[in-house]
């Protein structure tokens, strides 16, 4: 779905897109208009009233999701509602029934407007968390829209009150031509897909890729050198679409919320933790572009080059799929791929990551209990770095065997095709056949069976490295590449050891020649 993210001041900026307008003609189809109310934002809590017509039943289920998509956690959003009402078109009292913590039973008159009134209560600063105070609002929509199951695909309007000096919106929500401060999304998985930060906030000169504005919006970005950063930020943008060929947006808008930790994608914007008065050395700087950079290639892989199972959306018991290695360990790969690629961080810098990633993966005891792929299936009981679960000695993390196998895969695909093919070819293929042809997400045997169309042979025993905890050949797949490890053991009471990759010497042309155009060189 194309949606164009829209910053509004004062005197208001809207461009628009095609996306079905709200519309009560539509009188077979019952009407969700919301409306956010933040009077007081310095108690931290804002109020939402729904307003639901055409509703021809005799009662309605409303849910509040549990997750948000982007981040595989329950969040038990419901827990942060408070007061929750219902009332009828001349203002008697509803009966509403608590089903649990994010369920509610509302027994309307049939076929009569009536509305829901709540508070959501905000104490949390995190990306995945709606939160408010007296300088701006971050509205998480899976954190405030309550929905019901059967009209998930209805379209549904937001409107935001708020009577502070707040000037500026930031939403990748549609703009309604009537009200400024009104949005329509065309279902609520377009809804739930575009956050709103509303406040002073500040917005740095766009750029344009192919065509394609880009935008930086944020609040409280701190001081820091923002021209540099704005440029640097255009060739992370430039390296990203290389990749793949194509941008599937009319425009796109970084939007920082604040000083933090986190960043979640979305289809035409992310959403990131941003604190510029931390960029004040080239390793600063360096980190935040793989930060963004990690972000910004979801909205290639995860949001379109997607694991099958993410979509349609279970915003009540969430989506599992063994396919997570993919969307967040191979945008770890290109994270720093893109960084490089971009000429932002040298070969040796670029080396030191991937060492990073196989110190902590080869000291971790979980690499012999947990496969790859269970990592991705479980994450929702042992976080995404594998340490929140009962035996966390037991579970690894994809965002650091992720890039490994990235890594060698890649390596893997173009020894096979004597540097014809490789990773990229991979990631092209995914998008333009299954997201631009199909319109779907692949399945685990697709994912393998493309990598094996481009290897040009059967990948079956690189795969066990994902389908099981069969130890890693480093020296193998990394000689392809002129490329070797060394390990050095750090401590013989409790067995740890330090890798470290190095060139090999006399490397013969191929693997010279894959070593310099992996590079970029």
């Amino acid at each position: 779905m194309k949606k164009l993210l829209y910053f509004f001041e004062l005197s208001i900026l809207c461009l628009f897109i095609s996306i079905p307008n709200l519309s009560h003609s539509q009188n077979d189809k019952p009407h969700f208009n919301f409306v956010v109310s933040i009077q007081e934002p310095a108690s931290h809590e804002y109020n939402v009233d729904l307003e639901i017509s055409n509703w021809q039943k005799d009662s309605i289920v409303l849910k509040m999701p549990q997750w948000m998509p982007g981040y595989y956690q329950i969040m038990n959003y419901g827990k942060t509602v408070n007061n929750i009402s219902a009332t009828g078109e001349d203002g008697s009292n509803i009966p509403i029934e608590t089903i649990n913590d994010h369920t509610w039973l509302v027994k309307p008159a049939k076929n009569q407007t009536f509305n829901v009134n709540y508070s959501i209560i905000t104490n949390r600063q995190f990306v995945a968390n709606s939160y408010v105070d007296s300088s701006h609002a971050y509205i998480i929509p899976a954190n405030t829209f309550i929905y019901s199951e059967n009209i998930l695909k209805n379209a549904v309007s937001v409107k935001l009150n708020f009577t502070n000096d707040w000037d500026k919106i930031a939403t990748g929500l549609t703009a309604s031509k009537e009200n400024d401060h009104e949005f329509i999304a065309s279902d609520f998985d377009v809804l739930y897909d575009c956050p709103i930060l509303i406040g002073k906030l500040e917005e740095l000169p766009a750029f344009k890729v192919g065509g394609i504005e880009h935008r930086f919006i944020g609040y409280n970005i701190g001081s820091f050198d923002k021209e540099l950063f704005m440029d640097n930020l255009a060739k992370i943008v430039k390296a990203s679409v290389d990749v793949i060929g194509d941008i599937p947006f009319n425009q796109y808008t970084f939007i920082g919320i604040g000083p933090g930790r986190g960043g979640i994608e979305h289809l035409n914007n992310t959403t990131i933790s941003f604190d510029g008065n931390q960029l004040k050395s080239p390793e600063a700087i360096i980190r935040m572009m793989n930060f963004i950079a990690h972000e910004y290639f979801h909205h290639y892989n995860v949001k379109r080059i997607r694991p099958y199972e993410l979509g349609p959306f279970d915003y009540e018991f969430g989506n599992r799929t063994n396919l997570l290695w993919i969307s967040e360990g191979l945008s770890v790969y290109y994270e720093y791929m893109i960084v490089r690629r971009a000429g932002l961080m040298n070969n040796a810098t670029l080396l030191s990551h991937f060492e990073k990633n196989i110190n902590a993966h080869e000291n971790n005891p979980g690499k012999l209990h947990q496969s790859l792929q269970q990592a991705s299936y479980n994450t929702w009981s042992d976080g995404p770095f594998g340490n929140s679960g009962n035996e966390p000695e037991k579970s690894i993390s994809y965002y650091d065997k992720g890039p490994i196998i990235g890594l060698l895969l890649d390596f893997e695909i173009r020894n096979a095709t004597s540097n014809e093919k490789s990773l990229d070819d991979v990631m092209k293929l995914l998008y333009w056949k299954y997201y631009k042809k199909e319109g779907r997400g692949f399945t685990e045997a697709e994912f393998q069976q493309v990598c094996e169309q481009m290897a040009g042979k059967s990948l079956g025993q690189f795969f066990e490295y994902i389908y099981t905890t069969k130890e890693i050949d480093y020296d193998t797949y990394l000689s392809y590449a002129g490329l070797s490890i060394q390990k050095k053991e750090m401590d013989t009471i409790n067995p740890k050891f330090h890798y470290t990759i190095n060139k090999i010497e006399s490397p013969s042309a191929l693997q010279l020649g894959i070593l310099n155009s992996w590079l970029g060189n």
